[in-house]
């Protein structure tokens, strides 16, 4: 492994990024720099968000960003924990860029949804899928999604396949969608008919 030499905080030049732990759309221009001993060239840049003041480091080689962004939309309003640990969870896996364990934490959540909703506990999985549908949590029309959710978690743990950022993002995007109607926008309602 190399060596980098870092240099001293200062100006960069500006960079246009989403912060990996904030979540905001900044253009920085402070930070450091490091280059590969002995080269010269330039490996990596530090910079600094001006939103939480956080570093964020981007790979000149690799051009990656880590912390990497985790996707989709902060969900407001779930009033069962460990739903919403999950849900946080698959967004930080995709920032990390583990993609097998985004889609898996995607079927464990639907599990705790079905559950915090009332269904038995230590049923199989399908039935959590079919409580979620049976008492009309799952829009109609989108049963076939959660069905695929629980397809491709099933491929993940039960096959010898990863999967792919696509994979991720599909399923928690139609995952934030169902916490959204869920909670959040019915939520929102009772807050603005409150005295």
């Amino acid at each position: 492994m190399q060596k980098l030499t870092w240099g001293n905080a200062g100006p960069l030049p500006s960079h246009s990024y989403i912060c990996g732990y904030c979540g905001a759309s900044v253009a920085s221009e402070k930070g450091w720099h490091a280059q590969l001993s002995g080269s010269g060239a330039t490996f990596a840049h530090l910079y600094i968000c001006h939103q939480c003041t956080r570093p964020s480091l981007f790979d000149q080689t690799e051009r990656k960003q880590t912390p990497g962004v985790v996707f989709g939309e902060v969900v407001k309003d779930i009033p069962d924990a460990d739903t919403a640990t999950l849900y946080n969870e698959a967004r930080a896996c995709t920032g990390a860029g583990a993609y097998t364990a985004a889609v898996l934490s995607c079927r464990k959540l639907l599990m705790h949804l079905a559950v915090s909703l009332g269904a038995a506990q230590g049923e199989p999985f399908i039935n959590y899928v079919q409580y979620l549908a049976d008492n009309h949590y799952v829009p109609p029309g989108a049963k076939g999604w959660v069905d695929h959710i629980r397809k491709k978690g099933n491929e993940a743990n039960h096959e010898i396949t990863l999967m792919v950022q696509a994979d991720a993002e599909e399923l928690l995007a139609f995952v934030q969608m169902l916490l959204k109607v869920i909670y959040e926008f019915p939520a929102s309602v009772q807050k603005k008919e409150a005295p």
